[in-house]
């Protein structure tokens, strides 16, 4: 028992990877939409710290594997086995996206092609991070086996990509309100809080002849207002300035991306401090 602080690599992998793949949604199509060639490129280079935190998030998941070896030997079952789907899918994503980042910056892809690269890096995005919530849905892991796990997955992904994004725009020093995407954010930290409630309930429901779910993780309810609160501060950092016709700061938009991968990292601490394997196990 306790925070799940013990798959830290994972928790690591799985939240940068969701950001990641959320940020290069939403700063692809303010590149899309760029019309100006030095716009473009300003672009194209502030998203090197997209690559960068997926480059650390991969190093996270090879530690977890023990080696890279593991990792390596793990694509043997692709199709089969939801690991080996992940880290396949994961791959395919960084290499797809980063090529397309590294030639765009060296000035070498063509207009078109760059722009059905950039689209089919974005696809790769999600579909790297369905693979992911695949992975967990084990049915012996009744804690982990629902809709719950793929809601929260996918909502990691537009609550700190969106943000993660908007700090790369501003990096560029591109005109982006973004306020679209702000909302988008919002309304996850709405349906965040939602889960959060739901889950909580659900909880009390599964148990095994010598646990219950909900001891699990015995600091549950305090971990997940401390989630919300850093959440609903990271958004703040953003939604204020706009909501002011401001442009936000450059240290705001970096100190909101912050909290928000801070309360991810701890929401996604309690996912895997909720691991329960059956046996007994009942789910209610």
């Amino acid at each position: 028992m306790g925070s799940g602080w013990h798959e830290w690599p994972l928790v690591i992998f799985t939240v940068f990877g969701q950001c990641v793949a959320g940020a290069l949604i939403v700063a692809g199509f303010a590149w899309l939409r760029e019309n100006d060639a030095r716009g473009r490129q300003r672009i194209v280079r502030s998203m090197f710290f997209l690559w960068l935190v997926m480059g650390i998030g991969f190093v996270a998941s090879v530690l977890h594997l023990g080696s890279p070896l593991r990792a390596f030997n793990s694509l043997n079952r692709v199709g089969e086995s939801g690991l080996s789907n992940e880290i396949a899918a994961g791959s395919l994503f960084f290499a797809v996206g980063g090529f397309w980042w590294l030639v765009t910056v060296l000035g070498k892809m063509p207009a078109a092609l760059g722009k059905i690269w950039l689209v089919m890096s974005m696809v790769l995005g999600v579909v790297f991070v369905w693979a992911m919530t695949r992975v967990y849905q084990i049915d012996t892991v009744p804690t982990w086996h629902n809709g719950y796990t793929t809601l929260s997955f996918f909502l990691t992904m537009l609550l700190g990509g969106p943000l993660f994004a908007a700090l790369l725009m501003r990096i560029a020093k591109t005109p982006f309100k973004g306020r679209v995407a702000a909302w988008v954010s919002v309304v996850a930290l709405v349906a965040s809080v939602a889960a959060v409630v739901l889950q909580t309930h659900s909880l009390g429901t599964i148990h095994s002849s010598v646990q219950q779910a909900n001891t699990l993780v015995p600091e549950y309810g305090s971990l997940q207002v401390w989630r919300i609160i850093l959440l609903a501060a990271g958004l703040g950092c953003w939604q204020c300035a706009l909501m002011r016709r401001k442009v936000p700061t450059l240290q705001g938009l970096a100190l909101g991306t912050l909290l928000v991968v801070a309360g991810e990292l701890i929401g996604r601490g309690v996912f895997y401090g909720l691991h329960m394997t059956t046996g007994m196990a009942i789910a209610g």
